[in-house]
């Protein structure tokens, strides 16, 4: 595939809003092996769903045979970006940066090839070679090179100045501490390109205008649209507010799956075209099934497994599958304790002594214990017909569950009314 096609590819995927110089940038894709490179700040433990947009191109340019650079910021994760950010964010200490950086290498390690002796993909961190830059040195070497009424001008700068909160120096410097890296890396790995989310646009290019500046190779940048939700907001946050992260611990595969599967009939086709690794042309005639009959949600399971064995691996897909099953009141036969701890971050999960369950718990008793709710209330929920253990209706309030229920090595599902699930762990 020329450089041209490539990136053309990239429009129809919806992964193309501003590059610097694409008659340029296409040329020398076709010519080469171009290094290109992508920055993360180190400020969680964790990447989460955002940063999946620069990630997903790295991973499309080592596909069409070039190399990727994954750089994590610790020296620039210590100031933060002001993009998009309306407050300065608090610095990090060394103990929690390194901790950190620890985490995201270790997640970007599973999303892309590291072992490919051409295109492999390369780790850096920019404290390395920022750590023994002198204040004195940097101003003369690189801050001179800049002008503030350039500065001024990008967005990302401006917009913060406008602020109620305004910007510091600190904040301020971001932008030439990024352009620095970027020459940087390409003395010292050859890269030519930048890529990440549009709000970087105004940091590429800062990165590409001090290499004209001092004389060096020309630098492309190139951005993707950033990921927006049907209502405009940035994608990443469950409608609870919480971060989706890649980190298991932090959000269970069943969640970050749920996550993909709950996009609308409308973002769907679109994600799908951003991160599924198929051809084109087979995504085309899954988004074309989709429309046939939008309640089968074709688009959405298609981009929830895609995303899900991608970020946690295929494994993990029959296990997060059953226990979706479950919770749409499926049987439980088969299902073991891998499948329910999937469930564990997602419903209220208490623990009852073996002995306890041994000599056998009243359901009346068990329903009011997991609800919360008087034991009236409980016998009446019962009578009604709104109990069920391991999704089977129990309607005899003297029915009593014991360890001859567990569903699974240690646990049971106890459900009240018809989306109010418990997950009960034998202790």
């Amino acid at each position: 595939m020329t450089g041209a096609a490539f990136l053309d590819e990239l429009k129809q995927r919806d992964l193309f809003a501003n590059c610097t110089d694409e008659a340029g940038l296409g040329k020398l894709l076709s010519e080469q092996i171009v290094p290109v490179y992508a920055g993360y700040d180190p400020t969680a433990s964790s990447l989460h769903v955002g940063n999946l947009v620069p990630t997903i191109m790295l991973k499309r340019f080592q596909l069409a045979g070039h190399k990727p650079i994954v750089l994590v910021g610790g020296a620039t994760g210590m100031i933060g970006d002001p993009s998009g950010k309306s407050d300065e964010r608090n610095l990090l200490a060394d103990d929690v940066l390194e901790q950190n950086l620890a985490g995201i290498r270790s997640e970007l390690s599973r999303l892309m090839d590291f072992d490919d002796p051409k295109t492999g993909a390369a780790m850096t961190n920019n404290a390395d070679w920022t750590r023994g830059v002198s204040y004195l040195e940097f101003l003369r070497d690189t801050g001179k090179y800049l002008t503030i009424n350039y500065m001024l001008a990008k967005d990302s700068v401006r917009s913060r100045i406008e602020s109620d909160s305004g910007i510091s120096y600190t904040e301020f410097s971001y932008m030439l501490l990024q352009a620095f890296d970027f020459v940087q890396l390409s003395k010292s790995h050859g890269c030519r390109l930048q890529v990440g989310g549009n709000d970087q646009y105004g940091n590429i290019t800062a990165g590409t205008e001090l290499s004209r500046k001092q004389g060096g190779v020309q630098l492309f940048g190139l951005t993707a649209p950033l990921l927006l939700d049907s209502t405009g907001q940035k994608m990443g946050k469950t409608s609870t507010g919480e971060r989706v992260w890649l980190n298991a611990e932090r959000t269970t595969p069943y969640a970050f799956y749920q996550y993909w599967l709950n996009r609308t009939d409308e973002e769907a086709p679109r994600l799908l075209k951003m991160f599924s690794l198929r051809p084109l042309a087979e995504i085309t005639e899954i988004i074309a099934e989709h429309d046939k009959d939008r309640a089968k949600r074709t688009a959405q399971r298609e981009l929830a497994r895609g995303m899900t064995a991608w970020v946690h691996g295929e494994t993990a897909i029959a296990p997060i599958e059953a226990a979706a099953r479950v919770m749409f009141g499926g049987s439980l036969d088969g299902v073991t304790d891998a499948v329910l701890r999937q469930l564990a971050g997602t419903m209220t999960t208490i623990d009852i002594p073996r002995a306890e369950l041994d000599a056998g718990i009243s359901i009346v008793d068990l329903i009011a214990r997991l609800t919360g709710d008087s034991r009236g209330a409980a016998r009446r929920l019962v009578q009604q017909g709104g109990a069920y253990v391991n999704n089977a209706k129990v309607t005899d309030v003297e029915h009593k569950v014991t360890l001859a229920h567990l569903a699974t090595e240690t646990m049971l599902v106890v459900r009240s009314g018809k989306k109010d699930y418990y997950l009960v762990r034998v202790g």
